[in-house]
């Protein structure tokens, strides 16, 4: 199941306190103190998993603990240190701190690892505390608490190439045919409800992540249909595909067009400067000459490029793949 927010629990470990032992072997009078220092507490550290596209592998307020650290020993041992928790997120994550609000890290490299609460220390034991003056301690340290954190993860997709477009304008047909992507199709407004992702090869070993955001409408900056719950995945694309469909019984294309874009720049202006084509699909349904050309002309009033597609039976999308290998995507890391 594709899930995008989740809130969870971490707990470092608690460290181990010291021991409070004296040294007694035959013929070694007054031995001294030799109580060993605790182990210090694990940490809780979150790592970014190139192999990871969701978040769905986690529970609501699931709680990942560290280990404790062992307490000391006589003989000056030293307790062993707790081991480490690490929760694998995939890439494009962003990490806050529920109680503040405040962010405490953002994951967008696969390996990157982030230590999120550090495990507490261990105590020390009564042979550090022994001096000339004070050669018998009878007393050690405890070890110190971990600390608890309530997170709350958010991902946002990297993706070279981000589909949009009202709903049932073809993105997620456009995305299986261009990309081995299995996401649903059917003749329904929104029919995808979470992104689909899909790797475009571009040939020469070049390949980019491209993402189908479920369809906007009008409202969608401020929630309506599915908005912003997918709004977030297009805020770190390269480059954008506004996809309309050029067939359509509802409206004009060239209106619908002019939505998407709106949607777009209510939510986030920086958006509408990135890289932009527009693409007229279903031209196998043989839409409306006079439509066609006023998306011909839209799209040479604002210099961008301009595509006609049949998403359904492939014709067409060569202009498209060009168009994805000349912004230079082609490096784009496979999210």
């Amino acid at each position: 199941m594709f899930r995008d927010i989740v809130r969870i629990r971490v707990q470092s470990g608690d460290g181990g306190r010291g021991a409070v032992s004296f040294r007694r072997e035959k013929f070694v009078p007054f031995g001294g103190p030799d109580g060993g220092d605790g182990g210090n507490g694990g940490s809780v550290w979150i790592v970014c998993d190139g192999d990871q596209h969701h978040l769905g592998d986690f529970r609501d307020n699931e709680l990942f603990k560290a280990e404790h650290g062992v307490p000391g020993d006589g003989n000056k041992c030293y307790g062993r240190n707790g081991s480490d928790r690490e929760i694998t997120v995939p890439p494009g994550t962003l990490v806050f701190d529920v109680e503040s609000g405040d962010e405490i890290a953002d994951l967008e490299r696969p390996g990157q690892r982030v230590k999120i609460v550090a495990g507490g220390h261990g105590g020390r034991g009564n042979a550090r505390f022994a001096t000339s003056k004070r050669q018998a301690p009878r007393y050690a340290q405890p070890g110190l608490p971990g600390a608890a954190l309530s997170l709350r993860l958010e991902l946002k997709l990297i993706a070279a190439v981000g589909l949009v477009g009202r709903p049932n304008a073809g993105k997620t047909t456009l995305l299986r045919t261009l990309t081995r992507s299995k996401g649903k199709v059917a003749p329904y407004p929104f029919t995808t409800i979470s992104p689909n992702l899909g790797v475009l090869e571009l040939g020469d070993y070049d390949r980019a992540v491209v993402a189908d955001v479920p369809g906007l409408i009008e409202g969608a900056h401020r929630g309506e249909g599915l908005g912003l719950t997918f709004l977030r995945h297009i805020e770190r694309t390269q480059a954008l595909v506004v996809m309309v469909d050029a067939a359509t019984l509802e409206g004009e294309p060239i209106d619908h067009y002019h939505e998407v874009c709106r949607e777009l720049e209510a939510y986030e202006p920086e958006l509408l400067e990135r890289p932009r084509i527009l693409v007229a699909n279903k031209i196998d349904l043989e839409p409306d000459v006079d439509r066609l050309e006023a998306l011909r002309a839209v799209a040479a009033a604002e210099g961008i490029d301009y595509a006609e597609v049949s998403a359904a039976d492939d014709r067409g999308l060569d202009g498209v793949v060009d168009w994805v290998r000349g912004q230079s995507l082609g490096d784009a890391e496979v999210s």
